[in-house]
């Protein structure tokens, strides 16, 4: 059933029209991803549909009785209002039906006889809305959507007033879920969650029994949630059917199809107009009349040929390019026995990193790990507690930060390009415009740009230096998918060593050729990209689980012949016991391997000898574990 309808929809803002023809429905329980760079009017669809923003033309239906949530809307609470209080308000109505009904509870113990029948079928009507409404599920729901967004007990006490951006966009988040609108409307809803929780919020998404509308750039979200893709593009929505892969493969298909089409319609006016001059050119020679009637037919004919647009096969994206400066030593980010704590919170304990010359490395993990402390302490930012970190020989360093600010916020464009180094104004120009500073743009105040306009200065401002190793905290962050992708074939092509912090999973995919995870205060290396990463962490995760079975050996005696005669023969206990043993063996020899490692981490030769050990040790106890797990 259509839920949601949009026909022929315009927006202007002043004189400016920013949305032209948007039109497509969602059906019941549908999941739609829309897509489209920064600034093409993704946002402002989700105001108009929630009726925050009005339309101009066009037309716009909602189902009667449908309820609508909206992440992007930031209420303001009373100072006194803690984060459990703005997520309870999701069940007000709840709230004050459970009251009514202990108030009915209540007058039933007194009441008289004459007065019991009609309080019963009162309480009888409310109990069942306050089962409607999921009353009685009220903390699973609110325990299951605060363990998946990582709402500790501790957070739940916290002002809301004194969070931060991103920690009061997640409670809004979970508040909103907590609703259970029948249509979500959801604005970039994986920024600030970690991997932990976008991959949870994709798993619940996937099941939400309503219709979900999701603005991102998030391409594996996208990818993992959506079904259905609306593209805005010059004003205009698009509707492709799938997934973003899906969409993608569709529109190049489309964009093939159109251009051929083009191509071949060119072929055919060129031929038509070259067939019309020529019969002119006859009848004025020959001061024939038919020569004329023929070449007036045949330009009615083609006066009314309906003309395909050439398609746009490149939109308008960053062109990056860097001055690579030369070859740094082999060993460039040395960690060694690192340690940093705030108060009680410990974020690094002896933790041990070595990156080589061009390698490209992701460093993922949970919010508030240290992913970032670790970065500033090797930036010489912050201090560590003890340990140390420091870059290698001959390096030549680019620092993207996630919050980037500029030494004169009043400057334009091109003043703070060039604030620091000797170049003409029309070649700073020139450069700028590969990263879309286009034109008067470049006189811009810098104060006045947006979030994706500061990243892509900043990495104009790297990429024009001389670099040979990058470290960049969030790169993608702000960026639309176009751009991403630049970025991202730019990365694929930079000749030095790269380090970068990121929930970008799409992105980490096709950058890395390492993906290192802090947890603990300690670093576990997985040598491939992010797929790589999450096939091995749940293999390791596992045989943790096994191998603190067998050193503690808490299965007893008895319970493990019960365990056989309910499940398999003795045979296979003492096949398992067996395992246990050479699985203790081989943790043994990879903790030596460990030691070495931690050893000789400035000898290179030697690392890299000692961690091939290592990968095919690894590869032994997978193989030892998934017997283990056949019995």
């Amino acid at each position: 059933m259509i839920e949601l309808a949009l026909n022929k929809l315009q927006k202007y803002y002043g004189a400016t029209m920013v949305l032209d023809d948007i039109t497509f429905e969602v059906q019941t329980s549908e999941k739609v991803g829309i897509v489209g760079s920064n600034g093409c009017g993704k946002s402002t669809l989700l105001k108009i549909i929630m009726g925050i923003e009005d339309y101009e033309h066009g037309m716009m239906s909602i189902k009667k009785g449908v309820k609508l949530g909206y992440l992007e809307q930031m209420p303001i609470y009373p100072d006194s209002f803690k984060v459990i209080d703005v997520l309870n308000a999701a069940f007000e109505k709840v709230d004050k039906l459970y009251k009514e009904l202990e108030l009915l509870e209540k007058q039933l113990s007194s009441v008289d006889e004459s007065n019991m029948e009609r309080l019963l079928n009162k309480y009888s009507k409310m109990q069942d809305l306050y089962e409607s409404l999921g009353g009685y599920e009220k903390e699973e729901k609110l325990s299951k959507v605060c363990t998946g967004l990582k709402i500790n007990d501790k957070f739940k006490k916290k002002l809301f007033s004194q969070l931060s951006g991103g920690e009061k966009t997640t409670i809004i988040l979970g508040k909103i879920l907590l609703q259970n609108p029948d249509i979500l409307l959801l604005d970039e809803p994986s920024n600030h969650l970690d991997l932990d929780a976008m991959e949870w919020l994709e798993a619940y998404l996937k099941e939400y029994k309503g219709i979900v509308i999701i603005v991102s750039h998030d391409r594996y979200f996208l990818d993992n949630v959506v079904t259905k893709i609306i593209e805005i593009e010059d004003m205009v929505s698009k509707s492709y059917n799938g997934n973003y892969t899906a969409f993608v493969k569709e529109k190049e298909r489309q964009l093939k199809l159109q251009m051929d089409a083009f191509l071949d319609q060119e072929k055919k006016i060129k031929a038509m107009e070259k067939s019309i001059a020529q019969l002119r050119d006859w009848g004025m020679r020959g001061d024939n009349s038919k020569f004329f009637k023929r070449a007036a037919s045949m330009q009615k004919l083609l006066d009314k040929i309906q003309i395909i647009n050439k398609p746009v096969l490149e939109r308008e994206s960053i062109s990056i390019n860097a001055n690579t400066a030369d070859r740094s030593g082999d060993n460039v980010v040395i960690v060694k026995d690192l340690c940093k704590s705030y108060g009680e919170k410990v974020l690094l304990d002896k933790t041990n990193l070595l990156v080589t010359n061009r390698e490209a490395v992701a460093l993922i993990g949970a919010n508030g790990c240290g992913k970032s402390t670790l970065i500033k302490i090797l930036l010489g930012i912050d201090e560590a507690d003890d340990g140390t970190a420091f870059l290698g020989s001959s390096i030549k360093l680019g620092y993207l930060p996630q919050n980037i600010t500029f030494n004169d916020e009043n400057k334009t464009i091109l003043e703070c390009f060039r604030e620091d180094i000797v170049i003409t104004e029309g070649k700073a120009r020139e450069y700028l415009a590969k990263y879309m500073f286009l034109g008067e743009r470049v006189f811009k105040k810098v104060k006045s740009l947006s979030g994706g306009e500061r990243s892509r200065l900043k990495l104009a401002m790297l990429m024009y230096s001389q670099v040979n190793l990058l470290i960049l905290d969030e790169p993608t962050n702000h960026l639309d998918i176009d751009s991403r992708e630049e970025l991202e074939d730019f990365l694929k092509e930079f000749k030095g060593t790269l380090l970068f912090v990121s929930h970008d999973r799409y992105f980490i995919n096709n950058i890395v050729s390492r993906v290192i995870e802090l947890s603990e205060g300690s670093i576990i290396s997985y040598g491939g990209n992010y797929e790589y990463y999450k096939e091995k962490s749940v293999q390791l995760k596992g045989s943790t689980v096994i191998k603190k079975a067998v050193n503690e050996n808490k299965i007893t005696k008895a319970k493990k012949e019960k365990i056989s005669k309910q499940t398999k023969p003795r045979n296979n206990e003492c096949q398992k016991l067996k395992l246990e043993k050479q699985i203790e063996e081989l943790d043994e020899s990879l903790k030596v391997i460990e030691e070495e490692i931690n050893k000789f981490c400035n000898n290179y030769e030697k690392v890299n000898n000692l961690y091939n050990e290592k990968l095919e040790l690894q590869k032994s106890i997978d193989r030892l574990i998934e017997k283990y797990l056949e019995y």
